[in-house]
């Protein structure tokens, strides 16, 4: 597995939005290209700026007629710019739960012609919060990327996003506590949405370029009232693969080769 990562110009790509798909084409390829990645399928992790989405339950045996109008009523399209998607989430819980999303098609569209201008096809294009929901090892939590531009927060509950927020952070503030005055209202507008809440257990997750010192963590923790860790790598194998019948046989293998 190859990872790379390089700037992009704001005339190309700002605030998670394709200016232009010509110039962040060329970006891409480049970067393909120094890196020696020669696939050509892939998956693109949209920034959630360019949708919105709303997670939404009603009680069993409500008639799809209903859960389309309430869907209608949150996410209101009112331009032909926009599209639509709504799916209903099986997570063993009573009642019906729909995660509905509206997104930019011309973003889609852009994102599309960037991949071709780098040679690659883009199998699938899917939301940033959406991604980390998969890829994330855990039911509940938020996770706070300090590296975005603006920095951005989602609270992932039962292993769906929920809410977004983006903010800003001087650099030369106190770090624990201009975080905890972003992170305190996306917690409490959560809580006032007719859940049942957000465990005190569940962390807050960081993702920044420099490792944040342990008392500003330390501290944070306080503000917040839950764990804050980094954001786990994600598991390149199943942890519930037994291992060991493979290393036997590669053992065998070089054995009899001897």
């Amino acid at each position: 597995m190859r990872c790379a990562d390089t700037p992009v110009s704001t005339r190309a790509l700002s605030a998670g939005r394709v200016v232009d798909a010509g110039l962040l084409g060329h970006a891409l390829e480049s970067l393909l290209s120094a890196n020696g990645i020669t696939g050509t399928r892939a998956m693109f992790a949209a920034s959630d700026a360019i949708a919105t989405f709303r997670v939404l339950t009603f009680p069993a045996g409500t008639p799809d007629a209903d859960v389309d109008a309430a869907v209608t009523a949150e996410l209101p399209l009112g331009d032909a710019r926009l599209g639509i998607r709504q799916i209903e989430i099986a997570n063993g819980h009573d009642g019906r739960t729909v995660y509905a999303i509206v997104w930019d098609r011309s973003q889609v569209e852009a994102i599309s012609t960037a991949a071709k201008e780098a040679g690659l096809k883009a199998a699938v294009v899917d939301l940033k919060s959406l991604c980390v929901a998969r890829a994330v090892p855990m039911r509940s939590y938020l996770i706070c990327d300090l590296t975005a531009e603006p920095c951005e927060v989602v609270l992932i509950d039962d292993r769906i996003p929920r809410v977004r927020h983006t903010f800003s952070v001087e650099a030369k503030s106190d770090v624990a506590a201009a975080l905890a005055g972003e992170l305190k209202p996306v917690l409490s507008f959560y809580r006032g949405a007719g859940t049942n809440g957000f465990d005190s257990e569940a962390p807050i997750l960081l993702r920044s370029e420099q490792p944040m010192a342990p008392e500003d963590i330390r501290r944070l923790e306080q503000l917040t009232g839950h764990p804050v860790d980094v954001v786990p790598r994600p598991q390149r194998i199943d942890p519930g693969i037994d291992h060991s019948h493979y290393l036997t046989c590669i053992g065998l293998g070089m054995r009899r080769h001897m």
